[in-house]
């Protein structure tokens, strides 16, 4: 059985990316409310930083940020606890980083490369799949006993 801290070791990010880079974070209500939002807002930072609502870039990491979130809603809500969006946009690569925090350290994601097909007569259960197909690379970690962080990348041109 694999735990959390042995996906920290697989799956930890490398910090690859060199040069300056644009930050963004926010908490917020670990609702549907706030996970629509979370997208939102991740398309209108995205306009500000120069990737305008209709470029494939935005539309991409919007589609992400919103499964993601989804995700923390649903899987890593904890009563009176928010979760947390960032996104770290390396201008050099244009590459974007998204990280979703939720308050559920216990309920890790499965694997990158280990999704298993959702059945086809079921609603939900392809939000993973999305964020594997369409990043560069994606993982779980957890800083505290409190938290845990789902993350992928993605590049945006």
């Amino acid at each position: 059985m694999t735990t959390l801290s042995d996906m920290n070791v697989e799956i930890a990010p490398v910090d690859e990316h060199t040069g300056p880079a644009r930050h963004f974070r926010i908490r917020l209500s670990s609702t549907a409310r706030g996970a629509r939002l979370a997208r939102h807002l991740a398309a209108e930072q995205l306009t500000s930083w120069g990737w305008p609502y209709d470029c494939e870039g935005n539309r991409t990491a919007s589609l992400l940020v919103a499964e993601l979130a989804a995700n923390a809603v649903r899987h890593g809500q904890v009563r009176g606890r928010d979760f947390a969006l960032r996104l770290t946009l390396y201008a050099e690569d244009a590459t974007l980083r998204i990280e979703v925090t939720d308050a559920r350290p216990d309920r890790s994601p499965p694997l990158p490369g280990t999704l298993t097909p959702a059945d086809p007569d079921t609603e939900s259960g392809r939000g993973l799949f999305l964020v594997e197909s369409l990043s560069t690379h994606w993982g779980a970690t957890a800083g505290d006993p409190y938290t845990k962080t789902v993350w992928c990348e993605v590049p945006l041109r």
